[in-house]
């Protein structure tokens, strides 16, 4: 399924007040409701959704490096971790490590991952639809509608389902 990616940023950004409404709705249920809630429309969300058509995560957000994930992909790509360090990561404005340059380094033309077995938690658990304590990332998941075309729908999906 085509995503117009050009697209999703500004819609997701027209319906940002209407998506912190129903996050705040959401807020308001009781935490196994609201996760099994997510995990529904996450789960119908990807039945459509094929995120290597799309990638548009790996092409525009910086995800935040642990010390396990530098560990784990040097590893993963048999360098030493000083040298995986200063090739590919850069201290952003708040300590963080962060890759020197978006889209990822480690994105393919076909929108594979050399890395994905040991890629970075951040990248494991995006887009976080599908965690537990849902309540608790609500507005980073309001923030991803306008990256991913899957939270984008789940959100849409929302007001039926509340």
């Amino acid at each position: 399924m085509p995503y117009d990616l050009n697209q999703l940023h500004s819609r997701a950004h027209s319906k940002k007040r209407d998506f912190k409404l129903l996050a705040q709705k959401v807020r308001k249920l009781k935490p196994q409701k609201a996760d099994e809630l997510f995990r529904q429309l996450h789960q119908e969300a990807f039945e459509h959704i094929d995120c290597l058509e799309c990638a548009n995560c790996c092409k525009g957000l910086g995800p935040r490096i642990f010390d396990a994930d530098i560990a784990r992909m040097s590893s993963a790509l048999k360098m030493k971790t000083s040298d995986f360090v200063s090739t590919y990561l850069r201290i952003d404005e708040d300590g963080d490590y962060v890759f020197k340059s978006m889209p990822c380094p480690f994105l393919q033309d076909d929108n594979h991952c050399i890395v994905y077995a040991s890629r970075p938690k951040a990248c494991r658990e995006y887009p976080h639809t599908d965690q537990k304590n849902i309540r608790s990332v609500l507005s980073l998941c309001v923030k991803n509608t306008e990256t991913c075309p899957a939270v984008f729908q789940i959100f849409e999906k929302l007001p039926g389902s509340l």
